[in-house]
């Protein structure tokens, strides 16, 4: 029979392995060749993030670029023009948002 501290513990184990699991939405945007900008998504766990959609939105919430990012987590688009953001949505609670004042080098 198990004692108390041992219950104790596997419970406390068990209500806490869900955060242990957890991992936060990274994207960082910079800029690429001439008006080319690079962004790169995927998590605080290290694991990348292909197939992930990252759009271009400008300030009236019109789709400037739509996109997906590819096999190695990254995706490149032409600056457009006038003021944008970059949202990388991998579903609820995965959300990021790069405004295009945030880009070094812009």
């Amino acid at each position: 029979m198990k004692t108390i501290n041992q219950r104790l513990l596997m419970l406390l184990g068990m209500a806490l392995s869900p955060l242990a699991l957890a991992h936060n939405p990274i994207c960082q945007c910079e800029p690429g060749s001439e008006d080319e900008i690079v962004c790169t998504g995927g998590f605080s766990d290290g694991s990348g993030a292909p197939g992930v959609t990252l759009d271009v939105i400008s300030y009236d919430e019109e789709v400037l670029v739509p996109g997906k990012l590819e096999d190695d987590s990254r995706f490149s688009f032409k600056r457009p023009d006038g003021e944008f953001y970059i949202l990388f949505d991998a579903g609820p609670g995965h959300v990021v948002e790069v405004d295009h004042t945030d880009i070094s080098g812009l």
